[in-house]
C-alpha cells in the first residue's frame, strides 16, 4: 500500500546508543515497509516503527539516498505484521484499485 504518514522510530546505534527520529512512512506492507528518513541507518540495524495504538519491530534491509533523503526497508520480525485494524496510515493508495478503476474507466471508454 502506498501510503504518507508521519512515524516514530527507534534504533541503537553503533555504540549502543538508542537513537530515536521522525519518518515519512512511504509504503507498508504485511511484511514490512518503506521509510523515508533525514539521515543513513546501517543495514540489519533492529528498528522499531511506533504508531499510536502499537509499534512494529524490523530489521533495515536497504538504505539508498534519493534526491530528498535516505529511503529505508524495514523487513518485520518474523510474527510481526501490519494491519489496517491496527493502524491506517493518513493517506493510503491501494495500487491494484488504482489499476482496476483505471482498466473501468478504459472499458466504459470502449464500449
Amino acid at each position: 500500500m502506498l501510503c504518507a504518514d508521519m512515524v516514530d522510530v527507534q534504533w541503537k546505534d553503533k555504540s549502543g546508543k538508542i537513537r530515536k527520529g521522525v519518518a515519512n512512512l512511504e509504503d507498508i506492507s504485511l511484511s514490512g515497509a518503506c521509510l523515508q528518513f533525514d539521515q543513513p541507518i546501517p543495514l540489519q540495524t533492529d528498528l522499531r516503527i511506533n504508531y499510536p495504538k502499537g509499534e512494529l519491530m524490523g530489521k533495515v534491509r536497504y538504505c539508498v539516498y534519493r534526491e530528498i533523503g535516505y529511503f529505508l526497508g524495514v523487513e518485520f520480525e518474523p510474527g510481526c505484521h501490519w494491519s489496517q485494524q491496527q493502524f491506517k496510515p493518513q493517506h493510503m493508495l491501494d495500487p491494484r484499485r488504482l489499476v482496476l478503476r483505471t482498466v473501468n474507466r478504459i472499458s466504459k471508454l470502449a464500449n
